[in-house]
């Protein structure tokens, strides 16, 4: 059968033992082993791979840097690598058209107010800072990406702490949130446009529509015309359940954002590409919004002494009004003093003067104790003195609330937080003996003012299964958001056999409070079958339809967002000791 497709694509095909191998892994629990791993040259090559796989009722699973935490990018079918050939960023831009509504393709950069997401009277945002654009492939790794805009003093903010590995197709596709998303808001409000082959075999151009735009659209008489038109009615029949389904929380990525596409009389498809996981289409390009960055900012770091009053220091960081608030707790810090020497490594600088760096905090523990949580504020500013009398009162704050404080030199004196942080789990995936990471409850959101209640009955319901596991937690309390990772060996079955009764316990407190079961990390196999659970069944029968009209023969990343199975979910979890 594939030597069949070799005569019609450009790209390249493996179906050796060592690709499949490395290709049935991500960075979750689970273990699926392909047919084969096909590497797109170009457009025509996924064009023509769709139309094959739709012929030949083969799945198809499309993957950039292969961080997912969710098994989002694994399958039995075809995966399309896509950073081998579709790697380029192919412009660069500013253009004020995007404010003015005439987009650089001709048609109209329609952005609702959610698009335009402001935290209002935030420092950290401006207006003029939405005029400044990149067109890339999926295979574009951030981290290249970043230098690349940063020469231009432009940012892409809504990069997740995988930032250094992670690649763009994959931050599209799981509605991708981090350290800056407290301020900027997540990827669905940075995406103008898209290009996506759907299941005709035809790319097709996927942008925000709206008046003469939208009803000559929804007129046409051809795949896309139709599928749209029936979205549009699907979304208006069903407004008030829709809305109403929304979850009371300021980011998430469960299920298919339905509420966020018909607003204010705009139609905005890139919405449900955005965190879909590529099970409505293939996405070959994305124009995305960038920001200036600001030219100054300042970090302060608190430790608390317990996770009580985590929530009223939130309240109390929150009036400073950061860029972003980050935290990890007792466990992460010492894993990073554990893995220092591999810590120290990645950072830049020599070995000896980065040590060094460590001194004051070490003071800091010798006057207050190891913390069980640290937080770290950044705020950002185009003014050094408005940046510094906004931290004027911090010192003072410390003192009432009797915390450990201090307010950072500069952003060196800042990177050793910043890599403890953002490399956690990486040292504990590649580096734990003995014991595997296993996320599968690392991304739930509550509002912030119900965390003093929350987590310690997290924390709670965990220990109770302290003799199979361990865990550590790290987040984003201005969000409520938080990521819990647990060390499992998942070799023992009665290990593997608590995975479902913990998401359910857990899951339930998180509903009870109004939350999400992801806020940045998506659904995967690992929560795909617990949606019913947060929305329900009309709205989980709504994101099937929705399926159902975008890829009718299922052949986009079949089982995640619909129709995903607890049984074989938990048939697949295999251990990498």
């Amino acid at each position: 059968m594939f030597d069949d497709l070799k005569k019609i694509i450009s790209g390249d095909i493996a179906t050796d033992d060592t690709t499949l191998e490395k290709y049935s892994r991500d960075y979750s629990i689970f273990k699926v082993r392909p047919q084969a791993v096909v590497f797109p040259r170009n457009s025509e090559d996924v064009k023509k791979l769709v139309k094959f796989a739709t012929k030949n009722k083969i799945p198809l699973t499309a993957r950039s840097a292969g961080t997912d935490m969710t098994g989002g990018p694994l399958g039995e079918g075809i995966i399309v690598n896509f950073t081998k050939y579709f790697n380029r960023i192919k412009e660069i831009r500013i253009d004020p058209s995007i404010n003015s509504g005439n987009g650089s393709t001709g048609s109209p950069q329609v952005l609702s107010p959610e698009r335009a997401r402001r935290v209002e009277g935030h420092p950290s945002t401006s207006s003029g800072d939405n005029n400044a654009y990149a067109i890339v492939e999926p295979g574009v790794y951030f981290r290249d990406f970043d230098v690349e805009i940063s020469k231009r003093g432009l940012m892409y903010p809504p990069y997740p702490a995988s930032k250094d590995i992670c690649a763009l197709g994959g931050m599209v596709a799981n509605n991708s949130g981090g350290e800056k998303t407290l301020a900027y808001g997540k990827t669905e409000d940075y995406v103008l446009e898209l290009k996506v082959v759907m299941s005709d075999g035809e790319e097709h151009v996927v942008r925000p529509l709206q008046g003469v735009a939208l009803k000559k659209k929804l007129s046409e008489k051809n795949f896309e015309g139709e599928t749209y038109r029936k979205i549009y009615n699907l979304l208006q029949k069903n407004h008030k359940e829709i809305q109403a389904a929304k979850p009371n929380v300021s980011k998430n990525s469960a299920g298919y954002q339905l509420w966020r596409v018909l607003n204010e009389k705009v139609f905005d498809p890139t919405q449900l590409f955005v965190g879909s996981q590529g099970t409505l289409g293939i996405i070959t390009e994305a124009k995305l919004r960038l920001l200036k960055k600001k030219k100054y900012r300042k970090v302060a770091v608190v430790f608390l002494p317990s996770l009580a009053p985590v929530a009223n220091m939130v309240v109390d960081l929150l009036r400073f009004k950061p860029e972003s608030l980050e935290s990890y707790d007792d466990k992460t810090l010492k894993v990073a003093l554990k893995f220092l020497p591999l810590l120290v490594r990645s950072m830049k600088g020599s070995f000896f003067k980065l040590i060094w760096q460590f001194v004051p905090e070490a003071f800091m523990v010798l006057r207050g104790g190891l913390p069980k949580m640290v937080m770290i504020m950044v705020l950002s500013s185009d003014n050094q003195e408005e940046l510094s009398r906004r931290l004027e009162p911090f010192n003072g704050l410390m003192r009432r609330r009797g915390f450990q404080g201090r307010i950072l030199r500069d952003d060196t004196e800042a990177e050793k937080y910043w890599t403890i942080r953002r490399q956690s789990f990486k040292l504990l995936h590649d580096y734990t003996t003995g014991k595997d990471t296993a996320p599968f409850i690392d991304d739930f959101i509550v509002q912030p003012e119900y965390l003093p209640v929350v987590l310690p009955k997290v924390n709670a319901i965990l220990d109770e299964y302290k003799d199979k596991l361990i865990y550590t937690i790290a987040g984003h309390p201005g969000d409520g958001n938080f990521h819990i990772i647990p060390l499992m060996d998942l070799r023992r079955p009665e290990v593997r056999a608590i995975i479902p009764e913990i998401s359910e316990r857990i899951y339930d407190l998180i509903l009870k409070y109004q939350g999400s079961i992801t806020a940045e990390h998506n659904d995967g196999l690992v929560r795909t079958p617990y949606l019913e659970k947060m929305y329900g069944k009309k709205i989980v029968k709504l994101f099937a339809d929705v399926k159902k009209i975008f890829d009718p023969k299922n052949i986009f990343n079949p089982g995640k967002k619909v129709g995903g199975s607890l049984d074989y979910a938990l048939k697949k979890i295999t251990s990498t000791v």
